[in-house]
């Protein structure tokens, strides 16, 4: 009886032990030996490890330490690892471009590989040995997967074609991840857009929201409805389920069913718009990074308002189908390879990249008033009692020798509250005015406000949205001297549409603070 409970005790204690030696997995010594602690190894990035201990998880830097133990790095071949989620234009197109162009200027050579089920690894190759000194592994997923993968601290980078759910950034709040809506954490990456394509034989050259809308519920379904032949519309869509698809649904309408007019459904934006491009009464939805040989439609109003697809537009917000490319972040140390190319995304480098790539950058240009003639002409076109002569000599007296930048801020309805790219856009004028490009000058955020409503309240609240922006540029930046670029805050309410307000779109084009320099 003694020798079975021995034994007992003695398998309990090696059961025991063999979880310890599993949990935990890695020792930290001080140099000195008088401090150690012991955990799961969640990481190294080269200076720092991360382990999960009973004290919760730590940041310990590697240069104070000895580690031991069986999950414990080979510091003389350490490869720095950097894994990214996103969807498939990101990682099949920009992200590599980007990976390579960053090789280049910190004198790596790029060595991509991709695998059968479409994943694609890039090593950077030290020149002089060929030695593998970091590896970035690109996972092509949907934006739920893409998110879900940041959440559970699957990758270091997440790139998705839309802005976070409130359920994702209560999740990651809840798994320790942070805060992933703030603006430590995410930023635009590049700009793209839905754009309606066609052939480039079809005559169409415009189409209105609402009449694409209804192309897609299936309620028009022939091309005589839009000035066309007598012909049934050919919609061509991406595959349900991908980014593109969901693009769709989120900013347009939930795409018909098929049962009114023929349907076609593509693996890829490339296979779609070749499609598109050999049938004359084809009409697709596509990316603008991916248009290829089709024709990008122009979205019109029933205002004679004309909204185009191009870099200036996207970029100030003023196209109602552009599309985002966000980047969101862990709350948590990046390896140092990591962090110098989220440095680099910010340089002019990195923006040349992105519109070699096909994208729209973040770059801010500026164009004249005299290069403003349909916006002024809106402006007329668009008075009356509530927006007289005087008040549009007023606007442009005030802006007479300014150009306009390209960025906005708009907000919603009746609010002062930015959207996510806005968000982004404050911190990407915040840095240009830090790093001193707008030393000397006048920098003025004009406030307009949509139709509705009282046109004296709406005056005021976009004076009130121009100071909105104000406090939050001199906010974010911090490290600025303010006695060296005047900012001004001008309100001219419903004074400059941009599309008409009889839809939720239209109104929010017109909610804007535009950024005007001299």
């Amino acid at each position: 009886m003694l020798a079975w409970r021995a034994a007992l005790v003695a398998s309990v204690l090696l059961f025991t032990c063999a979880i310890m030696a599993t949990a935990q997995d890695i020792t930290l010594t001080s140099r000195d030996g008088s401090v150690t602690v012991h955990g799961m190894l969640m990481g190294y990035d080269g200076e720092f490890y991360r382990i999960d201990s009973v004290y919760g998880v730590l940041t310990v830097d590697g240069s104070g330490v000895t580690c031991s133990g069986p999950a414990c790095p080979d510091l003389t071949d350490y490869v720095a690892q950097v894994r990214i989620s996103g969807e498939a234009e990101a990682t099949q197109i920009l992200l590599p471009a980007l990976i390579e162009a960053f090789a280049v200027r910190e004198g790596y050579n790029a060595f991509r590989r991709v695998a059968v089920d479409g994943s694609e690894d890039i090593s950077l190759l030290e020149v002089a040995t060929g030695r593998e000194s970091a590896r970035f592994a690109l996972r092509t997923k949907t934006s739920q997967e893409t998110l879900a993968d940041l959440i559970s601290q699957d990758v270091e980078i997440a790139i998705s074609a839309r802005e976070v759910s409130p359920g994702e950034v209560a999740s990651a709040l809840e798994a320790g991840v942070g805060a992933i809506n703030s603006g430590a954490q995410s930023a635009v990456l590049a700009l793209d857009a839905l754009v309606p394509v066609v052939a480039f034989g079809s005559p169409l050259a415009t189409i209105t929201l609402s009449d694409l809308m209804r192309v897609l519920s299936g309620d028009l379904a022939n091309w005589q409805a839009l000035g066309g032949p007598d012909a049934p519309i050919y919609l061509h869509l991406p595959e349900r389920g991908s980014a593109l698809s969901a693009l769709i649904e989120n900013s347009l309408v939930m795409p018909s069913q098929g049962a009114r007019m023929p349907i076609e459904r593509h693996e890829s934006t490339a296979a779609l718009t070749d499609a598109v491009a050999r049938d004359p009464f084809a009409l697709g939805i596509a990316t603008l990074s991916e248009s290829g040989n089709s024709k990008t439609l122009v979205l019109a109003d029933g205002c004679q308002f004309h909204s185009h697809a191009t870099a200036e537009s996207l970029k100030a917000e003023d196209y109602p189908l552009t599309a985002p490319v966000f980047l969101y972040l862990p709350q948590r140390r990046l390896p140092a390879i990591g962090r110098d190319f989220l440095r680099f995304l910010r340089s002019p480098a990195a923006q040349h990249t992105i519109r070699r790539a096909g994208f729209v950058d973040q770059s801010l240009t500026e164009t004249p008033i005299n290069q403003q003639g349909n916006r002024l002409m809106n402006a007329i076109r668009s008075a009356g009692p509530e927006v007289d002569l005087p008040a549009l000599q007023k606007m442009t007296a005030a802006l007479d020798g300014f150009n306009r930048l390209s960025l906005s801020y708009r907000f919603d309805d009746g609010s002062t509250v930015l959207d996510a790219q806005s968000l982004s856009n404050i911190r990407l004028l915040a840095q240009a005015i830090e790093a001193g490009f707008y030393d000397g000058r006048t920098l003025a955020l004009v406030g307009f406000s949509d139709g509705e409503g009282d046109s004296a309240a709406n005056l005021r609240l976009s004076v009130q949205r121009a100071a909105s922006v104000r406090g939050d540029l001199i906010k974010a930046a911090g490290t600025a001297d303010f006695t060296r670029v005047k900012l001004e805050t001008l309100g001219f309410g419903e004074a400059m549409p941009m599309a008409c307000d009889d839809t939720d779109w239209g109104r929010r084009i017109n909610r804007r603070v535009e950024v005007w320099v001299q």
